[in-house]
Protein backbone atom coordinates (compact mmCIF):
# COMPACT_ATOMS: atom_id res chain seq x y z
CA UNK A 1 0.00 0.00 0.00
CA UNK A 2 1.76 3.17 -1.25
CA UNK A 3 -0.45 5.22 1.00
CA UNK A 4 1.57 8.33 1.23
CA UNK A 5 1.84 8.82 -2.31
CA UNK A 6 -2.16 7.88 -2.40
CA UNK A 7 -2.75 10.74 -0.60
CA UNK A 8 0.03 13.39 -1.66
CA UNK A 9 -1.89 12.67 -5.34
CA UNK A 10 -5.32 13.44 -3.40
CA UNK A 11 -3.55 17.20 -2.56
CA UNK A 12 -2.29 17.35 -6.11
CA UNK A 13 -6.29 16.99 -7.49
CA UNK A 14 -7.29 19.46 -4.57
CA UNK A 15 -4.89 22.23 -5.92
CA UNK A 16 -6.08 21.76 -9.34
CA UNK A 17 -9.85 21.94 -8.19
CA UNK A 18 -9.42 24.93 -5.51
CA UNK A 19 -8.25 28.13 -7.97
CA UNK A 20 -12.15 29.38 -8.60
CA UNK A 21 -12.28 29.68 -5.03
CA UNK A 22 -8.97 30.26 -4.03
CA UNK A 23 -9.30 33.96 -3.56
CA UNK A 24 -12.17 33.91 -0.88
CA UNK A 25 -11.58 30.60 1.12
CA UNK A 26 -9.43 29.94 3.21
CA UNK A 27 -8.88 33.29 4.74
CA UNK A 28 -7.56 31.78 7.68
CA UNK A 29 -6.19 28.27 8.99
CA UNK A 30 -8.57 24.92 9.04
CA UNK A 31 -9.12 22.89 12.09
CA UNK A 32 -9.05 19.38 11.01
CA UNK A 33 -10.87 16.87 14.04
CA UNK A 34 -9.36 13.66 14.54
CA UNK A 35 -11.35 11.83 17.03
CA UNK A 36 -8.67 9.79 18.76
CA UNK A 37 -5.60 9.95 20.19
CA UNK A 38 -2.06 10.52 18.56
CA UNK A 39 -0.16 7.67 17.07
CA UNK A 40 -3.40 6.02 15.51
CA UNK A 41 -3.89 5.40 11.41
CA UNK A 42 -6.79 8.64 11.95
CA UNK A 43 -4.10 10.56 12.86
CA UNK A 44 -1.28 9.12 11.00
CA UNK A 45 -3.34 9.95 7.67
CA UNK A 46 -4.33 13.25 8.94
CA UNK A 47 -0.70 14.36 9.26
CA UNK A 48 0.67 12.89 6.60
CA UNK A 49 -2.31 14.91 4.27
CA UNK A 50 -2.13 18.47 6.31
CA UNK A 51 0.84 19.57 5.71
CA UNK A 52 0.18 19.39 1.46
CA UNK A 53 -2.60 20.39 1.73
CA UNK A 54 -1.71 23.60 4.07
CA UNK A 55 0.87 24.47 0.89
CA UNK A 56 -1.88 23.85 -1.46
CA UNK A 57 -4.74 26.16 0.33
CA UNK A 58 -2.40 28.73 1.64
CA UNK A 59 -3.71 28.46 4.87
CA UNK A 60 -2.38 26.17 7.84
CA UNK A 61 -4.50 22.62 8.21
CA UNK A 62 -4.63 22.03 11.76
CA UNK A 63 -4.81 18.63 13.24
CA UNK A 64 -6.29 18.77 16.90
CA UNK A 65 -7.17 14.90 18.45
CA UNK A 66 -10.66 14.88 20.30
CA UNK A 67 -10.71 11.35 21.49
CA UNK A 68 -13.51 9.61 23.38
CA UNK A 69 -16.94 8.39 23.68
CA UNK A 70 -16.26 5.57 20.84
CA UNK A 71 -15.53 8.33 18.23
CA UNK A 72 -18.63 10.34 19.05
CA UNK A 73 -16.76 13.13 21.01
CA UNK A 74 -14.73 14.38 18.26
CA UNK A 75 -17.86 13.94 15.67
CA UNK A 76 -20.16 15.82 17.70
CA UNK A 77 -17.73 18.81 17.93
CA UNK A 78 -17.70 18.75 13.94
CA UNK A 79 -21.05 18.91 13.49
CA UNK A 80 -21.85 21.79 16.04
CA UNK A 81 -18.95 23.79 14.39
CA UNK A 82 -20.08 26.14 12.10
CA UNK A 83 -20.85 25.32 8.73
CA UNK A 84 -17.99 27.89 7.02
CA UNK A 85 -15.47 25.01 5.78
CA UNK A 86 -12.98 25.77 8.95
CA UNK A 87 -13.75 22.64 10.71
CA UNK A 88 -13.16 19.04 9.13
CA UNK A 89 -13.94 15.71 10.47
CA UNK A 90 -11.36 12.60 9.46
CA UNK A 91 -14.24 10.25 8.71
CA UNK A 92 -13.65 6.25 9.50
CA UNK A 93 -15.39 3.16 9.80
CA UNK A 94 -16.59 4.08 13.17
CA UNK A 95 -18.59 6.74 11.94
CA UNK A 96 -20.57 4.12 9.58
CA UNK A 97 -21.19 1.26 12.77
CA UNK A 98 -21.84 3.40 16.07
CA UNK A 99 -25.52 3.80 15.02
CA UNK A 100 -25.87 0.39 15.63
CA UNK A 101 -24.02 -0.03 18.84
CA UNK A 102 -25.11 3.11 20.45
CA UNK A 103 -28.92 3.96 20.77
CA UNK A 104 -28.98 7.23 22.15
CA UNK A 105 -26.95 8.97 19.63
CA UNK A 106 -27.14 13.13 19.63
CA UNK A 107 -26.83 13.40 16.00
CA UNK A 108 -26.99 11.52 13.02
CA UNK A 109 -23.92 11.05 11.21
CA UNK A 110 -25.17 10.41 7.51
CA UNK A 111 -27.44 13.48 7.94
CA UNK A 112 -24.89 15.90 9.89
CA UNK A 113 -22.18 15.22 8.19
CA UNK A 114 -21.40 16.62 4.58
CA UNK A 115 -19.13 14.30 2.70
CA UNK A 116 -16.09 16.06 1.15
CA UNK A 117 -13.41 13.57 0.03
CA UNK A 118 -12.58 10.15 0.08
CA UNK A 119 -9.16 9.31 1.47
CA UNK A 120 -7.83 5.67 1.68
CA UNK A 121 -8.82 2.23 1.73
CA UNK A 122 -6.62 -0.43 3.78
CA UNK A 123 -6.28 -3.73 5.24
CA UNK A 124 -5.88 -3.83 9.21
CA UNK A 125 -3.12 -6.57 10.05
CA UNK A 126 -3.40 -9.47 12.67
CA UNK A 127 -0.64 -8.59 15.12
CA UNK A 128 0.80 -9.91 18.28
CA UNK A 129 3.97 -9.47 20.28
CA UNK A 130 7.06 -11.22 19.28
CA UNK A 131 6.90 -13.29 22.17
CA UNK A 132 3.81 -14.77 21.45
CA UNK A 133 3.95 -18.49 20.94
CA UNK A 134 2.36 -18.40 17.59
CA UNK A 135 3.38 -17.15 13.81
CA UNK A 136 0.73 -17.46 11.74
CA UNK A 137 -3.18 -18.17 11.55
CA UNK A 138 -2.92 -22.04 12.39
CA UNK A 139 -0.71 -21.80 15.11
CA UNK A 140 -2.63 -19.02 16.38
CA UNK A 141 -6.08 -21.01 16.51
CA UNK A 142 -4.30 -23.81 17.86
CA UNK A 143 -2.79 -21.78 20.81
CA UNK A 144 -6.32 -20.51 21.32
CA UNK A 145 -7.97 -23.73 21.46
CA UNK A 146 -5.36 -25.19 24.39
CA UNK A 147 -5.55 -21.90 26.33
CA UNK A 148 -9.09 -20.55 27.02
CA UNK A 149 -9.94 -17.62 27.91
CA UNK A 150 -6.37 -16.74 27.90
CA UNK A 151 -6.20 -14.09 25.15
CA UNK A 152 -7.06 -10.86 25.17
CA UNK A 153 -7.91 -8.89 21.80
CA UNK A 154 -7.27 -5.14 22.32
CA UNK A 155 -8.89 -2.39 20.30
CA UNK A 156 -8.90 0.90 19.06
CA UNK A 157 -12.65 0.79 20.69
CA UNK A 158 -15.44 -0.39 20.50
CA UNK A 159 -17.38 -0.57 17.28
CA UNK A 160 -13.90 0.61 15.42
CA UNK A 161 -13.26 -1.58 12.12
CA UNK A 162 -10.13 -3.27 14.60
CA UNK A 163 -12.41 -3.63 16.96
CA UNK A 164 -15.29 -5.42 13.96
CA UNK A 165 -12.00 -7.45 12.21
CA UNK A 166 -11.55 -9.12 15.69
CA UNK A 167 -14.99 -10.45 16.09
CA UNK A 168 -15.61 -11.31 12.77
CA UNK A 169 -12.12 -13.66 13.47
CA UNK A 170 -13.84 -14.77 16.68
CA UNK A 171 -17.17 -15.58 14.95
CA UNK A 172 -15.67 -17.35 12.11
CA UNK A 173 -13.36 -19.40 14.26
CA UNK A 174 -14.71 -20.11 17.93
CA UNK A 175 -11.46 -18.54 19.03
CA UNK A 176 -12.69 -17.00 22.54
CA UNK A 177 -10.87 -13.78 23.19
CA UNK A 178 -11.75 -11.01 25.69
CA UNK A 179 -11.76 -7.59 24.41
CA UNK A 180 -10.53 -4.94 25.75
CA UNK A 181 -11.38 -1.85 24.28
CA UNK A 182 -9.06 1.81 24.33
CA UNK A 183 -9.15 5.13 23.91
CA UNK A 184 -7.59 4.86 19.85
CA UNK A 185 -4.97 2.66 18.78
CA UNK A 186 -1.90 4.55 20.23
CA UNK A 187 -2.72 3.10 23.90
CA UNK A 188 -3.47 -0.40 22.41
CA UNK A 189 -0.28 -0.61 20.75
CA UNK A 190 1.63 0.25 23.61
CA UNK A 191 0.16 -2.20 25.85
CA UNK A 192 0.49 -4.51 22.77
CA UNK A 193 4.29 -4.03 22.79
CA UNK A 194 4.37 -4.22 26.69
CA UNK A 195 2.74 -7.68 26.42
CA UNK A 196 -0.35 -6.71 28.52
CA UNK A 197 -2.75 -8.20 25.52
CA UNK A 198 -2.27 -10.98 23.22
CA UNK A 199 -3.41 -9.31 19.61
CA UNK A 200 -4.91 -6.69 17.78
CA UNK A 201 -6.43 -6.44 14.47
CA UNK A 202 -4.79 -2.99 13.34
CA UNK A 203 -5.09 -0.92 10.88
CA UNK A 204 -1.84 -1.04 8.98
CA UNK A 205 -0.68 2.30 8.81
CA UNK A 206 -0.40 2.44 12.74
CA UNK A 207 1.12 -0.85 12.75
CA UNK A 208 3.76 -0.66 9.97
CA UNK A 209 6.56 0.51 11.63
CA UNK A 210 6.21 -1.54 14.65
CA UNK A 211 6.02 -4.45 12.03
CA UNK A 212 9.28 -3.54 10.36
CA UNK A 213 10.93 -2.38 13.25
CA UNK A 214 10.29 -5.89 14.89
CA UNK A 215 8.20 -4.89 17.48
CA UNK A 216 5.39 -6.78 16.46
CA UNK A 217 4.91 -9.87 14.96
CA UNK A 218 2.05 -9.72 11.97
CA UNK A 219 0.19 -12.93 11.70
CA UNK A 220 -1.92 -11.81 8.62
CA UNK A 221 -3.84 -9.11 7.16
CA UNK A 222 -7.32 -9.01 6.61
CA UNK A 223 -7.82 -8.19 2.94
CA UNK A 224 -8.71 -10.69 0.13
CA UNK A 225 -5.03 -10.54 -1.22
CA UNK A 226 -1.89 -10.01 0.49
CA UNK A 227 -0.81 -6.75 1.02
CA UNK A 228 2.51 -5.08 -1.52
CA UNK A 229 3.90 -3.47 1.11
CA UNK A 230 4.25 -6.87 3.46
CA UNK A 231 4.56 -9.60 0.71
CA UNK A 232 5.37 -12.63 2.89
CA UNK A 233 2.62 -11.87 5.20
CA UNK A 234 -0.46 -14.23 4.59
CA UNK A 235 -4.08 -13.18 4.49
CA UNK A 236 -6.45 -14.41 7.37
CA UNK A 237 -8.62 -15.82 4.60
CA UNK A 238 -5.80 -18.23 3.23
CA UNK A 239 -6.48 -20.16 6.75
CA UNK A 240 -9.83 -18.86 7.27
CA UNK A 241 -11.55 -19.15 4.14
CA UNK A 242 -14.11 -16.21 3.30
CA UNK A 243 -12.98 -14.17 6.13
CA UNK A 244 -12.29 -10.12 4.64
CA UNK A 245 -12.31 -7.02 6.26
CA UNK A 246 -10.99 -3.48 5.35
CA UNK A 247 -11.19 0.44 6.84
CA UNK A 248 -11.79 3.03 4.75
CA UNK A 249 -11.11 6.81 5.79
CA UNK A 250 -12.28 9.84 4.16
CA UNK A 251 -13.07 13.72 5.06
CA UNK A 252 -16.32 15.73 6.27
CA UNK A 253 -17.32 18.48 6.99
CA UNK A 254 -20.98 19.60 9.22
CA UNK A 255 -24.02 20.04 7.11
CA UNK A 256 -24.72 23.35 5.48
CA UNK A 257 -20.96 23.75 4.40
CA UNK A 258 -21.59 26.25 1.25
CA UNK A 259 -21.10 23.40 -1.65
CA UNK A 260 -18.70 25.28 -3.75
CA UNK A 261 -16.03 24.72 -0.51
CA UNK A 262 -16.66 21.14 -0.62
CA UNK A 263 -16.40 21.05 -4.34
Amino acid sequence: MQLKQLLLGLCVLLGMTTGAWAQKYPDRPIKWIVPYPPAGTTDVLARIVAQPLSEVLGQQVIVENRPGGGNNIGTEAVIKAAPDGYTMLLVNPANGINATLYKNLPFNFIRDIAPVAGLVRTPNVMVVPPSFPANNVAEFLAYCKNNVSKINMASSGSGTSVHMSGELFKSMTSCNMLHVPYKGAGPALVDLMGNQVQVLFDNLPSSAGHIKSGKLKALAVTSANREPSLPNVPTVGETVPGYEATAWFGVGMPKGTPRDIIN
